[in-house]
């Protein structure tokens, strides 16, 4: 077993929620020299997108207008952040 690290999440109201991760995970998805705090935020926007993006296009029925603006928007952030569309990262579009 591993030792663990941790990061702090703090939200807009100031709460914060400590998180631990296996030692090395970090070090497996990071470009050589990148900041470790810069890839767990990557991998935090890329699983809010995809999510977002499974709530608005993947769920049965009608979607609220406001879970299309949401997930709009977290459309636009990704892609501000990583330079190439959600719908090219993942392959496919609506």
């Amino acid at each position: 077993m591993v030792d663990t690290e941790t990061y702090t999440i703090e939200g807009p109201s100031g709460d914060s929620e400590d998180i631990e991760l296996p030692e090395g995970l970090v070090d497996i998805f990071a470009e050589q020299g990148e900041d470790p705090t810069d890839v767990v935020a990557d991998v935090l926007v890329q699983a809010f997108a995809q999510q977002a993006h499974v709530v608005a296009h993947h769920s049965e029925g009608d979607v609220a207008s406001d879970i299309a603006a949401i997930n709009e928007t977290m459309e636009d952030l990704f892609e501000e952040r990583f330079g190439v569309s959600l719908a090219d990262a993942l392959g496919h579009s609506h």
